[in-house]
């Protein structure tokens, strides 16, 4: 069984076909799928989506290209959904230097919150971080600390990096980049790092793997990044496979047994 540990099924472009993706993705060996709302406009959408199909999870939480969206009243929203049991986790939250769509002090302010919340709901956190490393290792330790664990999605930092991530209690996510020409320069961190700390995603409708790069991603795609990180550690892909999956379990432990 495979497990697609990001996705975003509650966008609009799977309005016309969700159902046959979702069930291409069963028919590809997946037997969860967890997608990710990352607005309030979403939030519905995502509970919608895991009621209505049983491998999929759901997440929410506001993104920090939406940092200026985060108010009270998106908190009471986040509270009330938060209690659907297969709400699994609070995300996705962190920073996101390289676009800036919102400010800086912004997305620290709400990362910051955010955090704080995701602990009052005992649920672990999936992180977005990119070209913002250094401050968010150290929101985590400062704010998070031993209270708090989660996934680093759509990991593109280095090793050391990666290590300090998961020498602090935390999952690394990889997407199906690794499949690309300069997909390499992540080889030493897929081979290198814990098995039992690595995931798989495809964080569809982006990022779509080789060799279906230039179309819509979706969750049955994940094989691909499975079956690349599977080459790289010199595993067989139904061992990987199923050692992913336990790391799925233990990275959103609300998942066992629904």
């Amino acid at each position: 069984m495979s497990v697609d540990s990001h996705s975003h099924l509650e966008m609009e472009t799977f309005d016309r076909d969700r159902k046959q993706v979702i069930e291409r993705a069963l028919q590809a060996g997946l037997s969860h799928i967890l997608t990710v709302g990352t607005e309030e406009r979403y939030f519905k959408k995502v509970i919608e989506i895991v009621e209505g199909y049983g491998p999929v999870f759901g997440a929410i939480g506001i993104h920090p290209h939406n940092s200026t969206d985060f108010s009270e009243g998106v908190i009471d929203v986040i509270r009330t959904l938060c209690t659907h049991r297969k709400i699994v986790a609070y995300g996705e939250i962190g920073l996101d230097f390289y676009k800036n769509y919102s400010p800086r002090d912004t997305q620290l302010d709400g990362f910051k919150r955010q955090i704080e919340l995701a602990i009052d709901l005992d649920l672990p956190v999936i992180i977005h971080s990119r070209q913002a490393a250094y401050e968010t290792v150290k929101v985590l330790k400062d704010v998070g600390g031993s209270r708090l664990k989660g996934v680093i999605h759509c990991f593109s930092y280095d090793y050391e990096t990666a290590k300090k991530f998961v020498n602090m209690g935390y999952y690394i996510s990889f997407p199906g980049t690794i499949t690309y020409p300069d997909g390499k320069k992540a080889y030493r961190i897929i081979k290198d790092l814990p098995l039992d700390r690595i995931l798989a995603e495809t964080d569809c409708p982006f990022l779509t793997p080789v060799p279906h790069r230039g179309k819509r991603n979706e969750p049955s795609y994940v094989i691909h990044t499975i079956g690349k990180i599977a080459e790289v550690r010199g595993m067989d892909v139904k061992d990987l496979s199923r050692a992913l999956l336990q790391n799925f379990y233990e990275a959103f432990p609300k998942t066992k047994g629904v």
